[in-house]
């Protein structure tokens, strides 16, 4: 059986940020379907800054956990800096993740760019 960091599990165990943002102005959903993990991320946007992020997961633990730790990574941060957090950045905060689960991380940063992609295009200048 595969071994998870301690970040991994009090991640998985109390994960930050979960449920959604009501008024969220950037929304991302992404899945894999081989594992059937889906992950949606809101995102509340204001001057170029993510002032908030929650997330929901239907998923494994290890989905979950990138999940949560994705959040925090980006909470606090420009856009721009968000969108250069990596699936192995994510992997890293958390002390590592089994080979077999990094597809986990892969999701977390897919769905972070869905949500800011969602936000540009909601706020294009027309």
């Amino acid at each position: 059986m595969e071994e998870y960091s301690n970040k991994v599990m009090d991640h998985f165990l109390n994960p930050r940020n979960m449920g959604e943002i009501k008024d969220a102005n950037g929304i991302g959903v992404v899945g894999n379907p081989v594992c059937g993990d889906i992950m949606k991320m809101y995102l509340k946007i204001e001057n170029n800054i993510i002032k908030d992020a929650k997330f929901k997961t239907f998923g494994c633990g290890a989905a979950i956990a990138t999940s949560s730790m994705a959040t925090e990574l980006i909470i606090g941060k420009a856009i721009e800096e968000a969108l250069e957090i990596t699936n192995r950045t994510v992997a890293e905060a958390l002390d590592g993740l089994p080979p077999i689960k990094m597809h986990c991380s892969n999701l977390a940063q897919q769905a972070v760019k869905a949500a800011i992609d969602d936000y540009k295009k909601k706020n294009e200048k027309k």
